[in-house]
């Protein structure tokens, strides 16, 4: 199109659930948006996510007892000395407008779970349910011609192509080599979802993030909101009078957009960028110790700042939100990776170090875990852990993407995923780790996990750990014996799904200069900014929560901010 000029009121730079929201916000209020995203696809790492939102303060949750002080509680004492009390009251306040705005005016159906917990039940404030909303799974048609723009799954995390909900679905499917009941539902959802991708190039029912994102673009599609993809912005503008109001665009569009009330970066953090991950991520100084399943996250975000005296904000105590990965090649040669966000909590699979020896509570988050796994490596050029199980838990459950029987195991160890030994001794060999270390741990774990117990990291003591199992495994929905062999292992290593280390922004999402100033026009919301909950994972949603929530904030409010410029006029 050569070096055209686009003329809009704002543009934001990102399609996920930050940008999408405050496109709708924003067009709600009558303004023009434009979206572009650098991706062939819409909806950023969002469209890959479980599709959670921790949204406390919802109806629900307040109907069920939940309180300002309690969340306020919780978050303080994961935040710890990062916690930012400014920041928390900000997203606490906006939480109810943000929810009425969603449900009543775009359009989303959110699922209230009745189980939901928080990640650290343990923590004062903590509670079962009424926080982490998700949305209820939808129909692509209701995308019209945007069907098929919409990122797809992380295929290597689906069942056949099928994405389970954490749930209820998720837990079925977990049934289905133990119950025929079971297996004739997942054989249902599996046979519509071949049939439907037979036809229609891409299933129809979408679950998890990508129900969310199907959501969300529908109602941008229904606004008329314009949705650029393969359109990279490379440089923001600013006018005569230092505003934020035009970028220069290249891709599928070239040329200049100007946005007359400013701009909103929902680009996206800096996981997949190897420079910005040396300086900031303590375990990989070398670029070369992490890996990340997110999309688009190369720190466009700060780098489109830099000129304009943009600060990456590193206070979180943990500067991103960890999740365990394994990776490896399929027998094509391309690169796949599995993000571990529920599985080793289950019966018969616990994770140790190198040296064959647990290092951590297996029910943890997979933030918590990551931060233990981290802990763990410190001072080694590597970070990595093992996955082990036996026959019976390798049978009823598998491991991650090694699915459990009927399915035989010969592809996932012919890929590298998989590695298998006849004995506890054939499988420390395999994997390089002392022999009898891994016997005794697995002796010690053994003992206590028959009465379904762990007195050295305490996994299966409460709700959190006990969703993340198998509900029906008793004595503890947790903890079995690893005794049967032969024996498996996967190899973890250190990933994540998102910075929270971001863009220094006020409580407007303002972004800030090294002096404290906001840049008039500019704002940062969703992973390029610096998380609001100071480097702790409160729960389901962490991310997509506070990204929903000060996205609509920044719609609702950018013109009321570009009237302050004028003298009070107002700039709708």
């Amino acid at each position: 199109m050569g070096n055209a000029t686009f003329d809009y009121d704002i543009l934001v730079i990102g399609s996920g659930a930050a940008g999408i929201s405050a496109a709708l916000k924003a067009t709600h209020q009558g303004l023009d948006v434009l979206v572009v995203d650098k991706e062939p696809y819409l909806g950023g790492t969002s469209a890959i996510s479980g599709g959670w939102g921790w949204l406390p303060g919802n109806r629900r949750g307040i109907a069920e007892g939940d309180t300002r002080e309690e969340a306020e509680t919780y978050i303080k004492a994961l935040a710890g000395e990062s916690y930012d009390a400014e920041a928390v009251a900000a997203f606490l306040d906006e939480v109810p407008h943000a929810m009425d705005f969603f449900e009543n005016d775009a359009g989303i159906e959110f699922h209230y779970p009745e189980m939901a917990p928080d990640y650290q039940m343990d923590t004062p404030g903590a509670r079962k349910s009424g926080r982490a909303v998700t949305v209820a799974a939808t129909n692509g048609r209701i995308l019209k011609h945007n069907r098929l723009r919409v990122q797809p799954y992380l295929y290597p995390y689906t069942v056949f192509g099928y994405m389970p909900e954490i749930g209820p679905d998720i837990a079925t499917f977990i049934k289905a080599n133990r119950s025929f009941k079971a297996f004739a539902y997942v054989t249902c959802k599996l046979t519509r979802t071949w049939a439907e991708r037979i036809l229609f190039r891409r299933a129809l029912v979408r679950t998890n993030g990508n129900a969310l994102m199907t959501r969300l673009i529908a109602a941008a599609t229904d606004a008329g909101i314009p949705m650029w993809t393969d359109t990279k912005v490379t440089r923001i503008l600013k006018d005569e009078q230092g505003v934020a109001t035009s970028a220069e665009i290249t891709g599928a569009r070239t040329g200049t957009v100007h946005a007359r009330l400013g701009v909103v970066i929902a680009a996206g953090g800096f996981s997949g960028n190897t420079e910005l991950r040396r300086q900031v991520f303590a375990h990989d100084p070398r670029g070369d110790n992490h890996i990340t399943p997110t999309v688009g996250h190369e720190g466009d975000s700060y780098l489109l700042t830099k000129e304009h005296d943009g600060v990456l904000n590193t206070q979180p105590h943990q500067p991103a939100s960890w999740g365990p990965v394994t990776v490896w090649k399929n027998l094509r040669g391309q690169d796949r990776i599995f993000p571990h966000l529920r599985a080793f909590g289950l019966p018969g699979l616990i994770a140790v170090n190198r040296e064959g020896r647990r290092f951590a509570n297996e029910s943890y988050s997979y933030h918590d875990f990551g931060v233990e796994m981290i802990k763990e490596n410190t001072g080694e050029r590597d970070t990595f852990g093992w996955i082990i199980a036996d026959r019976k838990a390798m049978h009823t459950y598998g491991i991650g993407y090694a699915k459990p029987w009927p399915l035989p195991t010969w592809y996932f160890k012919k890929v590298g995923y998989l590695t298998q030994g006849r004995t506890v001794a054939d499988l420390a060999a395999r994997i390089g780790v002392p022999a009898d270390n891994l016997r005794r741990t697995l002796e010690d774990f053994n003992r206590h996990a028959v009465r379904g117990e762990d007195p050295d990291f305490k996994r299966g003591s409460n709700w959190f750990h006990h969703f993340k199992g198998d509900m029906e495994h008793k004595p503890n929905p947790n903890l079995a014996p690893i005794d049967k062999g032969p024996y498996y292992a996967v190899k973890i290593q250190m990933g994540d799904l998102g910075t929270y280390a971001g863009l220094s922004v006020n409580t407007r999402s303002e972004v800030l200069t090294a002096t404290g100033e906001p840049v008039p026009g500019l704002y940062a919301v969703g992973t390029a900014a610096v998380s609001v909950f100071g480097g702790g994972y409160p729960g389901y949603g962490a991310n997509i929560g506070p990204a929903m929530v000060f996205g609509h904030q920044v719609g609702r409010d950018i013109a009321e901010h570009a009237g302050e410029r004028t003298g009070g006029r107002s700039m709708a």
